[in-house]
């Protein structure tokens, strides 16, 4: 998942982007209203964490200013600005949670997990498609109930296609959802993972759509699992 924090404490944001990064997260950071903005126009995010109090404005007006543009992308409020009219008036205003400062990292990438579990309109912490069950908490994938030890790349890839399935990915799509700005992409690296994945789970998960992307290849679904991946 790609997120994009907005917060102007560069100690801070620097945590929280290694942090996230450490649990799975692309992260890209910005400092004030106006780049975020400019991030948003330019680059498509899974959710946004977004500090109140910044040099160049609200950042409450900056997100009644999102929401008055259509754009639902979730938002994580992330502020030392939490008494209970400040909860009221970020949630009012179109945050889709809020947290205060101080916080534990691993409850903010939780909340994020959930956030974006919804917004997908998944109602588990886990995917699952035909015998394949990934946990993006965890980040653990099982195939027919037996783990499969991947990459960081390679998860955030099968992530991505199990977030959406039967939905085709392009490559560009899949590069946003694994590199954050200041990373750089090799011209063959989508395809190297997906190679490798099919190694790991099987030549008939993935099927390329030749000229437009990925999708994971339709098949009859698995019957209910719980979030270990039984059955």
């Amino acid at each position: 998942m790609r997120i994009l924090v907005v917060e102007d404490d560069a100690v801070l944001m620097n945590g929280i982007q290694v942090g996230l990064g450490l649990t799975g997260f692309t992260v890209d950071a910005v400092s004030n209203c106006a780049d975020a903005s400019a991030a948003l126009h330019g680059s498509v995010f899974d959710a946004i964490v977004l500090d109140l109090m910044l040099p160049d404005g609200s950042g409450l007006d900056f997100l009644a200013e999102l929401r008055s543009r259509q754009m639902t992308t979730p938002v994580l409020l992330l502020t030392a600005r939490d008494s209970v009219p400040d909860r009221i008036a970020g949630l009012d205003a179109g945050a889709d949670d809020y947290l205060g400062k101080p916080f534990d990292l691993n409850e903010v990438a939780a909340r994020l997990r959930a956030l974006t579990r919804r917004a997908s309109g998944s109602a588990v912490a886990y995917r699952t498609w035909r015998d394949l069950c990934l946990d993006p908490a965890t980040m653990e994938v099982s195939k027919s109930g037996e783990s499969v030890r991947l990459s960081r790349r390679e998860f955030a890839i099968l992530h991505a296609l199990m977030d959406r399935p039967g939905q085709i990915l392009s490559k560009s799509q899949l590069e946003d959802r694994l590199y954050g700005w200041q990373e750089e992409v090799e011209s063959n690296t989508i395809e190297v993972h997906i190679h490798h994945l099919r190694q790991k789970l099987g030549t008939d998960i993935i099927e390329t759509v030749r000229g437009v992307g990925y999708r994971l290849a339709e098949g009859k679904e698995p019957a209910h699992k719980d979030n270990k991946g039984r059955r």
